[in-house]
């Protein structure tokens, strides 16, 4: 309050209020099913300016669309957050007048000068601005953030994955609405710096002391395009893959942070150096590495990862913020999900990545330690996967009944268990058919691709020569874990799973029976073994097994209950 009655005293625009100006329905959703409009349409190419004008929280931007009509059309449609009004527009370099164009709900509706055919080409060039929407919480709620360093200098960023990528500029916001190629150009005050997707072309310094910066990218994810300004500082490097290949590594950070971005930096590498030889070649070599800091807690944006951890310290040893939003690179940027309700993908590698970094680097007890503090966060209320076209709300919110926090820590669980179960080669295999669609991935061979659950599925099929329909339909498509019955009688111990639904589950288990470890194969979904007098019995002694625990269940619905 202090702060708005300055800038009334000094007439400076006083910033507008988190969740303001307030979003249309329309603009809130991300996904869902396709406009049938929009599915005629292939995005070649964006070439998309802005300035950021911090001294009146606003921002303006000009972005020239080039498309190809897939079948015949006669109108565009385009999703635009409807605070940013139109200023302009023009088809194919011709001016529109303002009643050829309407978006009263964020849906841009252009009338065509004329019908396209299948195969031609259009280019819209629309000229927009006013004040961006400003994020409740980023960036679990999206839109702009306008901040402050320390010193009381501008820092301004942008999040988008959750309302999409129409908060600040004019797209398709769908999965499938990704460019081919995206030229950005970011203006901004004297003093400040604009780090953003791909690769820089140059700065331009203009007259009064503004600068211009200029980036390119590469087939982005719709929400993975990002602006962020501030006075930053930066370090770079570059990694020398084991592809032969010399990736540049850049880190923007505030100043008088030296000594800890420093630490951060160092973690590139090694983080990198897992990946590779984990899953493959990182898909943006030809760009580079980027992370940023941001005035929020993190974001997947392609090549320039948001980075707002604080530079917190952990018992792993690495930074788990740092290291999940990389995992994007692969698992959300290279390898998209086509239809929100498969973003387990996403969200169940990029998490699962955790803790096999955390083996990579210490080993067994390392990763047990990390699955174990994952293994109750599960809540197990709504399946991951429902199999029909949903939008980032439908699955995000737990509140709007989405399976939520599941697609991380469930989707990493169910990872955990599929590694086991098929085995490493197998399991990384198919991930890489995921990932780059072939299994000897190499600079240069593969382009980003579009993923499901399906395709997974597919790919675990091809590598291992069996289905494993049972499996994924229990873990993705029921909401409740497979339960483990045990009995004993007369020397013999009987296991026999019992899945939601009565559903086969024929899922092995390892059983400890003094010194010895003994593979039931649960072929019809059960199994025995001898157990000799007082010897001691473990089911499942290394935790290979995403299953019903009781001792969980007690565990939430104490920790859900009210304190006094």
């Amino acid at each position: 309050m202090l702060l708005l009655a300055a800038l009334a005293l000094l007439g400076a625009a006083a910033p507008p209020r988190r969740g303001e100006p307030p979003l249309t329905a329309q603009t809130m959703r991300s996904g869902g099913v396709l406009d049938p409009d929009q599915a005629k349409l292939r995005f070649d190419a964006a070439d998309l300016a802005f300035e950021v004008k911090p001294a009146t929280y606003q921002l303006f931007g000009t972005a020239t669309l080039t498309f190809t009509a897939t079948t015949p059309l006669d109108v565009l449609k385009l999703d635009l957050d409807r605070n940013l009004p139109i200023l302009a527009l023009a088809i194919d370099g011709s001016p529109l007048a303002p009643g050829a164009w309407s978006n009263p709900e964020g849906r841009l509706t252009i009338r065509l000068p004329h019908p396209l055919a299948a195969g031609q080409r259009v280019t819209a060039r629309i000229s927009y601005g006013g004040t961006p929407h400003v994020a409740v919480n980023a960036p679990w709620d999206d839109g702009v953030v306008w901040s402050h360093t320390p010193d009381g200098r501008t820092w301004f960023a942008t999040t988008a994955e959750g309302y999409g990528c129409d908060l600040f500029w004019p797209c398709i916001d769908h999965p499938l609405g990704e460019p081919g190629l995206v030229t950005l150009h970011i203006t901004v005050p004297a003093g400040l710096k604009a780090p953003s997707n791909g690769v820089l072309l140059g700065v331009d310094n203009l007259p009064d002391g503004r600068t211009t910066w200029n980036w390119r990218t590469r087939h982005p994810n719709t929400y993975a395009l990002a602006l962020n300004v501030g006075p930053y500082e930066q370090i770079s490097g570059s990694y020398h893959s084991r592809f032969g290949n010399t990736i540049p590594m850049f880190y923007w950070y505030l100043p008088g942070e030296r000594r800890q971005a420093e630490a951060l930096f160092a973690e590139f590498a090694p983080t990198l150096d897992f990946f590779e030889s984990t899953i493959g070649p990182y898909p943006w070599g030809d760009e580079k590495v980027g992370v940023v800091e941001t005035p929020h807690k993190g974001m997947e944006h392609q090549t320039i990862n948001a980075y707002g951890n604080a530079y917190a310290k952990a018992p792993e040893g690495f930074d788990w913020l740092f290291q999940h939003e990389f995992a994007h690179e692969w698992f959300g940027n290279q390898m998209t999900a086509a239809n929100w309700d498969d973003y387990w993908l996403h969200e169940g590698f990029g998490t699962y990545m955790q803790p096999l970094y955390g083996r990579w680097r210490e080993g067994e007890a390392r990763y047990a330690i990390m699955l174990g503090d994952e293994r109750g966060r599960i809540a197990n209320r709504v399946p991951m996967v429902r199999g029909r076209p949903l939008s980032e709300d439908d699955v995000y919110e737990a509140t709007n009944g989405g399976p939520g926090q599941d697609i991380y820590y469930k989707g990493s669980w169910m990872l955990h268990s599929l590694r086991w179960l098929i085995g490493d080669r197998a399991f990384f295999d198919a991930t890489r058919l995921l990932v780059y669609g072939r299994l000897d991935p190499r600079p240069g061979n593969f382009q980003p691709r579009y993923g499901s659950t399906a395709d997974f599925e597919a790919a675990v099929r091809q590598v291992t020569g069996r289905d494993y329909r049972w499996f994924f339909d229990v873990y993705l498509r029921q909401a409740a874990l497979p339960d483990l019955v045990e009995a004993q009688a007369d020397g013999r111990m009987t296991l026999r799973w019992r899945a939601p639904g009565d559903r086969p589950f024929p899922m092995p288990v390892e059983v400890q029976v003094g010194d010895r470890v003994e593979r039931l194969a649960m072929a019809d979904g059960s199994g025995a073994l001898t157990v000799p007098d007082g010897a001691h019995v473990v089911i499942d002694p290394w935790s290979r097994l995403l299953r019903r625990s009781i001792a969980i269940e007690e565990l939430q619905a104490w920790r859900a209950r009210p304190r006094n």
